[in-house]
């Protein structure tokens, strides 16, 4: 079958299919958590909005370039929600796509800084941001080494919530901590949990995934297991804040069935996902509820 005719007959919504909104939860939840648990110092909520939309825009990209990568290297033979189906095949529109997101969100994140005051966190942000350029670029790109995974969990973790934290005006404390740990933990129980669908033709194309390592199974065990670490460290940030008792009474009540969920079922990226918001939306909701937030 020719390439024009394979994107003829290419799936109906594959534009949303490759879009995938429930996916950018994971940019937008540490937002949502820094503004929760770091209060939004002095009157900067509305920074860490700014800036959480210019990640969601930058984890945009990267999935754009990822598949083009993964199109131009074999390992995306068996991918109907491929940006580059969506682009019916076009490497230069898709491209394009991908770098026109990055820009609006380096941008928007530049301005963010520039308006707030906080360029220095530049000197964090820039290495992050170069983490994720290399991830997709080059003959061979991070995620295509035993490197990805660490590069997945650093970019989410320190480079994510430390960035919105300190531009949120709160120093980095313990909390903090918790916190980059549990949203490293939890990018990399989604990338985990997405890898075994795609082992043959990941191996075949030379990618040295977690799952093409060590199987499916064990692949499958360490994102159960990385979403529990996510809960935990989540709860223990949760737990050092003001608020009724009740409040944890809920999340622990809340995480358990999260992780009971988790455990009796195959991890799948889009359940991990609307597992952890719902768990973090109630917090909000309760936080909220007892006025001890602010924007």
């Amino acid at each position: 079958m020719s390439a024009t005719a394979d994107a003829i007959q290419a799936p109906k919504g594959t534009w949303w299919r490759a879009l995938n909104p429930a996916i950018y939860l994971v940019s937008v939840l540490p937002g949502v958590a820094v503004w929760q648990l770091a209060r939004a110092a002095q009157g900067t909520g509305y920074a860490v909005l700014a800036a959480t939309l210019a990640v969601v825009f930058l984890q945009h990209s990267i999935n754009v370039l990822n598949d083009v990568s993964d199109w131009r290297l074999g390992a995306d033979a068996e991918k109907w929600d491929s940006w580059v189906r969506a682009h019916r095949e076009n490497l230069t529109v898709t491209n394009l796509h991908g770098w026109l997101s990055f820009l609006a969100g380096g941008l928007l994140g530049l301005g963010t800084l520039v308006l707030t005051g906080r360029l220095w966190i530049l000197a964090i942000a820039l290495p992050m941001v170069g983490l994720g350029y290399l991830y997709n670029s080059g003959k061979k790109p991070l995620s295509y080494t035993r490197m990805g995974e660490w590069v997945t969990g650093l970019c989410y973790g320190p480079g994510v919530v430390g960035c919105l934290w300190l531009l949120s005006g709160t120093p980095i404390d313990a909390n903090c901590v918790l916190l980059m740990a549990a949203f490293a933990a939890l990018a990399v129980a989604l990338l985990f949990s997405h890898q075994p669908p795609q082992i043959e033709s990941d191996r075949q194309a030379g990618k040295h995934s977690f799952a093409v390592r060590f199987g499916a199974r064990q692949t499958y065990r360490a994102s159960r297991l990385l979403f529990a670490i996510f809960l935990i460290c989540y709860g223990l940030s949760l737990a050092s804040q003001p608020g009724p008792a009740a409040l944890l009474g809920i999340y622990s009540a809340a995480a358990t069935f999260a992780a009971a969920t988790v455990l009796r079922s195959t991890p799948k990226p889009r359940s991990i996902l609307l597992l952890a918001t719902a768990v973090v939306a109630l917090t909000v909701v309760m936080h909220a509820a007892v006025g001890s937030m602010t924007f």
